[in-house]
């Protein structure tokens, strides 16, 4: 088994990736870079971890032709640049949520993927867990048969404190709000767990913070399958919570409330009755645990490297995600019902600001 080595771009968020990530799978990875425009930082992190290569030049992490995989965990306005030029000098590619910051830069994006040598794989690191991975299984399994209604609740807390960085608030460098850098989690869950948007009418506004983009957001979704989804979103909740529940013929799941990790178990997985719940038993009975977040992610992208499984999170899972963000943007600002999918025709396909206020 080869041993992958890592450069991590952007140490804030990247620090998250080590300890979740990289430091579980030493059998696997090895951080052998970090690069920050934050001098302290780097030095902090770089201490923390033993890691001797810390630069500020993303340049020099490109050139180094000992990173097998750039692991990109910078602020979201510059996401797009950077993809782009890791895979054009051949190198693997991590990237934090959000991909970059419109539909259109997601089809550059995968434009530039099928030039490249190396792979792409965007962080969708809620989508494991215990919990989430059951579900997943018993509705591959077809046991919870029609699905007819849910419900995806991202309730958090930001405060002025938070938005005095500086990129944050702001199109131009976080290119969102509450839909874009916190629920699009919760709703990348929805998607793995019940399939793709047929149409969608959304609200967002911006009335928690003095910022530019929404920190309230809400939408009624219609899947491609039939049911029906409503999602609500804030930034201002005094009680911090992350809550889906999906309620199919046979089964109704509800995730953990818990913000940060509701793919983690406990799940309540109610079953219909004693037979849809022998089905159940049957198909989890012999349930392995998934460690949540980074820790699987970055396991499976590496048996995906050798040859031994699917890549996990894909550029398309990235683009469907992004797409109910766009529709939502462009339902609010023109007051109708968005139909997907989504292409180059959409008002909202190069840029999706929104009015918010």
């Amino acid at each position: 088994m080869s041993i992958k080595r890592v450069a991590i771009v952007g140490c804030g968020i990247g620090r998250s990736h080590i300890v979740e990530g990289y430091l579980p799978h030493p059998e696997k990875f090895k951080v052998v870079a970090i690069c920050d425009l934050n001098e302290e930082r780097l030095r902090e992190i770089g201490d923390e971890f033993d890691i001797a290569k810390r630069t500020t030049s993303f340049a020099d992490v490109l050139d180094d032709e000992s990173v097998d995989i750039v692991d990109i965990c910078t602020p979201p306005g510059i996401h797009l640049e950077q993809v782009v030029a890791a895979l054009a000098v051949g190198k693997h590619v991590i990237c934090e949520k959000p991909l970059t910051g419109s539909l259109s830069g997601v089809d550059t994006i995968m434009q530039a993927e099928k030039a490249a040598k190396g792979t792409l794989m965007p962080i969708f690191q809620y989508r494991y867990g215990d919990g989430i991975e059951k579900a997943k299984r018993i509705i591959e399994a077809g046991i919870a048969g029609k699905p007819y209604m849910g419900s995806v609740e991202t309730f958090w807390l930001r405060t002025p404190e938070y938005y005095s960085v500086p990129w944050r608030g702001k199109w131009a460098t976080e290119l969102g709000g509450v839909l874009v850098t916190h629920a699009l989690h919760l709703h990348d869950m929805l998607l793995h767990l019940m399939g793709p948007v047929s149409k969608v009418f959304g609200r967002v506004a911006t009335r928690v913070n003095d910022i530019e983009v929404e920190d309230c957001a809400s939408a009624s979704l219609l899947m491609q399958n039939g049911a029906f989804v409503s999602l609500s979103c804030t930034l201002g909740s005094q009680e911090q919570i992350s809550r889906l529940r999906l309620h199919f013929e046979n089964v109704t799941f509800e995730s953990n409330h818990e913000p940060y990790s509701p793919g983690k178990d406990p799940w309540k997985i109610i079953a219909a009755n004693d037979e849809v719940q022998a089905r159940i038993d049957a198909v989890i009975g012999d349930w392995q645990p998934v460690a949540p977040r980074f820790t699987t992610q970055m396991e499976h992208f590496h048996a995906y490297l050798s040859g031994n499984g699917p890549l996990p999170v894909t550029t398309r899972d990235a683009r469907r995600a992004l797409e109910l963000v766009t529709a939502i943007y462009q339902s609010s600002d023109t007051g109708n019902e968005v139909i997907l999918p989504i292409g180059s025709d959409s008002p909202k396909y190069a840029d999706w600001r929104a009015r918010t206020k």
